[in-house]
């Protein structure tokens, strides 16, 4: 079969129920969260036979995976040695202070070096491209590192590692925010991939410095949720070291599901592997599927995986699904509709509902900003009664801070309507890159 992606939207359904019989069927036999919680509901997974059937099946949270790892994993001792033998282990970045393993197969391994490919052909990642990994390197395998040379191999790219982060370990193997300026100037990289933030904090050290960034082409950034005005503050970036091209790849996705591909800047997020994972957008508290079009919880379930499967596992996010072919370059499959919300994110502030979303897309992009995080709590800690506080710390290098607090409360004060008090500290203090957490840039302490 050609390109699935090309093909219409009853044939893909068609290759995706197939593939759900057999994956629920392996699930049935050797998965032990699976076969616990469908024998709790009642539930005869003999019976799904098609997409919309799966609508009988229990949601699974976040909390699930986190709670039992272990009893995720396909235990299957009679199925060929690729489909069971581990390959690789990677952790999610969560918010917990112990990372949770996703355990992976070489089913698995090839399965992601085939999703990555499609990734690259929707995106234009090139043969000839030169990629530069910017991820940090941390305690324990983060799947954006791992995976990002995995992504280079799949598009046939040449990489080389960075390797920055607060420093761990006896081995003294990190490098600093010099060292990967350097190196990006030195092998020519095309593109810049890694968390935005420090992909900002790089562009903005090659500025200073005036390296040679003019090979540069794009930056694919994920990690942490970037607004639009963070991706503009790169293209100015970009712009400013006279770059070859000022391309913001926007990838979405998670450990758990891999990326999702953008066909334009800006634009709704291709599933590039609709014979590997299907999704749908849910009432988390229903389990009810919602129409296309329809904002909702995203939901995925792994179609063809052996290691650690999940079956309408919820992602977090708020967001809608479009089916249509894409009017920009008529692929089929479901594309994710943004804006990407996390969910629970509407918080009350002294009274005003606000969108920590849209506080953060005041605050990102600021030149001279280095790193920021919107922190609610109360302003005596010890008073459970006390009244709210909003608190916007940062890291800067500029001598202006009484000018730039001001800037900043103002800038908080019209986006939420609730005036902030600044206070300065040290990068590390807000994001430690060795962490095995995710840049938390908006915190409630209440």
């Amino acid at each position: 079969m050609r390109d699935i992606l090309q093909q219409p939207d009853d044939v893909i359904a068609l290759v995706q129920a197939e593939k759900l019989r057999a994956m629920l069927a392996l699930c049935a036999r050797g998965h032990p969260y699976y076969k616990r919680k469908w024998n709790e509901a009642g539930v005869d997974v003999s019976k799904i036979n098609s997409l919309s059937d799966l609508e009988s099946l229990p949601l699974t949270s976040k909390q699930d995976l986190m709670d039992d790892p272990e009893s995720f994993r396909l235990h299957l001792p009679d199925l060929p040695l690729h489909e069971r033998v581990l390959w690789e282990v990677i952790y999610t970045t969560g918010t917990t202070s112990e990372p949770t393993p996703v355990y992976n197969t070489t089913h698995d391994y090839h399965a992601y070096l085939f999703q990555s490919a499609r990734v690259s052909e929707i995106s234009d990642i090139r043969e000839i491209d030169v990629i530069a990994n910017l991820f940090p390197l941390t305690p324990a395998p983060m799947g954006a590192f791992v995976r990002s040379a995995t992504n280079a191999y799949a598009a046939g790219a040449k990489i080389f590692g960075v390797l920055p982060g607060a420093p761990h370990g006896a081995f003294n193997v990190h490098r600093s925010m010099n060292q990967a300026v350097r190196s990006i100037a030195l092998h020519r990289a095309t593109i810049l991939w890694g968390i935005p933030s420090f992909i900002r904090r790089v562009l903005l050290q090659a500025i200073e410095t005036g390296a040679d960034f003019r090979s540069v082409r794009m930056c694919a950034i994920t990690g942490e949720a970037s607004s639009p005005s963070m991706r503009d503050e790169i293209r100015r970036c970009l712009r400013s070291l006279g770059a070859q091209g000022t391309i913001v790849f926007d990838r979405y996705g998670s450990t758990e599901m891999g990326a999702f591909a953008q066909c334009h800047e800006e634009g709704d997020w291709h599933n590039p592997a609709p014979e590997i994972q299907f999704h749908e957008v849910v009432d988390p508290d229903t389990g009810r599927r919602l129409p296309d079009g329809e904002r909702g919880a995203l939901a995925v379930t792994h179609l063809d995986r052996r290691g650690t499967v999940l079956i309408r596992f919820l992602v977090g996010d708020v967001v809608s699904i479009d089916r249509t072919p894409c009017p920009h370059c008529g692929r089929h499959g479901e594309r994710i509709i943004g804006p990407v919300v996390r969910t629970k994110d509407l918080v009350k502030v002294k009274g005003m509902l606000i969108n920590p979303a849209v506080l953060l897309d005041a605050l990102q992009g600021l030149a001279d900003v280095d790193e920021v995080q919107v922190v609610v709590q109360r302003v005596d800690v010890n008073d459970p009664f006390s009244m709210d506080e909003l608190l916007v710390r940062m890291a800067t290098q500029s001598l202006a801070k009484d000018q730039l607090a001001n800037d900043i409360a103002d800038r908080v004060q019209q986006a939420v309507r609730v005036k902030p008090r600044v206070e300065f500290t040290n990068v590390i203090d807000i994001y430690d890159p060795a962490s095995q957490t995710k840049a938390r840039r908006f915190v409630d302490k209440r």
